[in-house]
C-alpha cells in the first residue's frame, strides 16, 4: 500500500480485497487451457470491484462517487455470472465457494448501502 488514505478504512473496501483474494485462490484451482479466458474475465471482474471503489472514494462530488460504486456493484454482478457458469459447467465444486459466496453478499450489501445513501444525499 502506498498512500494511506481514508478507503483503505472501510469495511466495503476490506472486504472487497479478501473478496478479490478468495476469486484468485479459486480459480488457481481450476487450472485447464479451455477456462483460462473465462477465468480471466473473472479475475478482471473481481480487481475492478476493488479499484472502483478506491477511486470512487477520491471523486470530489457525491454523483460521481455513486457511480464508481454502482460500477463496482456491477462488476460483483459480472464475477457472480462467472462463477455461475463455472459452476453450471461442472469446473467447479459448490462446496469451495461458501466463503466466496459469503464475501459478495457481504460486498453487495455495503455497496448497495453506500449507493442508497449517496442517493439520499443527491437527492436532498
Amino acid at each position: 500500500m502506498l498512500l494511506d488514505i481514508a478507503h483503505k478504512k472501510l469495511p466495503v473496501y476490506k472486504a472487497s480485497a479478501a473478496f478479490v483474494k478468495e476469486c484468485f485462490l479459486i480459480l488457481d484451482s481450476i487450472g485447464n487451457e479451455d477456462r483460462r479466458d473465462l477465468c480471466r474475465q473473472i479475475r478482471r471482474a473481481a480487481v475492478s470491484i476493488q479499484l472502483n471503489i478506491a477511486e470512487g472514494c477520491s471523486k470530489r462530488t457525491t454523483a460521481e462517487r455513486r457511480r464508481y460504486f454502482e460500477i463496482a456493484r456491477g462488476s460483483l454482478v459480472e464475477v457472480d455470472a462467472g462463477i455461475d457458469i463455472l459452476l453450471t459447467l461442472n469446473h467447479l465444486d459448490e462446496g469451495i465457494i461458501e466463503k466466496l459466496r459469503n464475501l459478495a453478499n457481504t460486498c453487495f450489501q455495503q455497496l448497495s448501502n453506500l449507493i442508497n445513501a449517496l442517493n439520499k444525499e443527491i437527492n436532498s
